[in-house]
């Protein structure tokens, strides 16, 4: 089982800004990614499909909140415990990203790892999944940590950029270094980064698992103490009284801001095009990927659930 890669599914926010619409959708305020945004299944579920090629369901994990059980009981029935990352709360994505890493360390500390968050949307998903692919080849030999680079729509401030720096000599992929990272700009700077050629960040990234553990430790070093801590005590299902202790000594924190900002020199943006791609983080972005697809699924069929979430 060497050498295959790993895939780990970033399930556990708490969605609240997208609360109006799983409303509508659902009668509840359960977070989008267990809601069935798109068709009839939810959003963990199309990204549990639309890994299927990627990486083998064995080394598959999931970042949840225990809170959140009963809605991702059903879609995650056939998900072995050991795969299960099991949050007290949600603290997060730091704290999620470093408790999946913490677990593949232990299983595999020369691994290759890749993270994918649940509230994604791709038109293009052949495009996603050759990008992907190549990510994962281009990690196992470099120290870098891959960022998908999205094509922009336009100049977008509540999206993260990525000014691509030189491209890199040789390599099987559209593979530039990282000049800088922009976690949501001023609308005046998402303008001049659209108009310069810069790239949306999807937060898909893929990794060796020490590069990761090395960017963390430089920028996050008291929350990587925290978690190897459970490294040096758990054996495959870390002691839920341990974890609970430990995090309660966490702040919430952005993964983006708190390790991707301040670690350019690690990082590689790949470029993955216009594959469609949007995070459906506000009612506005679900609104215009449907658009985009032509998709009308039953709640939206309805004027009145279009206009409240204007």
């Amino acid at each position: 089982m060497k050498n295959l890669p790993w895939a780990v599914v970033l399930a556990g926010g708490s969605g609240s800004r997208l609360r109006p619409l799983t409303r509508l959708i659902v009668g509840d305020d359960r977070p989008k990614q267990f809601c069935p945004v798109f068709g009839a299944t939810t959003l963990l579920s199309q990204t549990r499909i639309r890994l299927q090629p990627l990486a083998s369901p064995e080394r598959t994990l999931f970042v949840v909140v225990k809170a959140h059980e009963a809605f991702y009981q059903s879609d995650l029935a056939d998900v072995d415990a050991a795969q299960m990352i099991v949050q007290p709360s949600d603290k997060g994505t730091t704290a999620a990203i470093a408790y999946a890493l913490s677990h593949v360390a232990r299983m595999d500390s020369d691994g290759v790892v890749g993270f994918f968050p649940t509230d994604h949307h791709y038109a293009n998903t052949g495009r996603f999944h050759r990008a992907v692919k190549l990510a994962y080849k281009v990690a196992a030999r470099q120290d870098s940590i891959v960022l998908l680079g999205a094509s922009p729509h336009r100049d977008d401030s509540e999206y993260g950029w990525i000014q691509p720096g030189a491209r890199f000599p040789r390599g099987l992929a559209p593979l530039y270094q990282v000049h800088r990272f922009w976690e949501k700009p001023s609308p005046d700077v998402a303008e001049a980064l659209f108009a310069n050629g810069c790239v949306w960040n999807t937060f898909v990234m893929i990794g060796r698992v020490k590069t990761f553990l090395e960017a963390m430790t430089d920028a996050v070093p008291e929350v990587w103490g925290v978690f190897s801590r459970i490294n040096r005590t758990a054996a495959d299902l870390p002691d839920v009284a341990l974890v609970e202790g430990l995090y309660r000594e966490l702040r919430s924190e952005d993964f983006s801001r708190r390790v991707l900002s301040t670690c350019a020199h690690r990082l590689a943006v790949l470029l993955l095009g216009d594959a469609g791609w949007s995070d459906l983080g506000t009612p506005k972005r679900i609104l215009a990927a449907l658009a985009r697809t032509g998709a009308a699924p039953a709640w939206y069929r309805h004027a009145a659930f279009r206009q409240s979430l204007v």
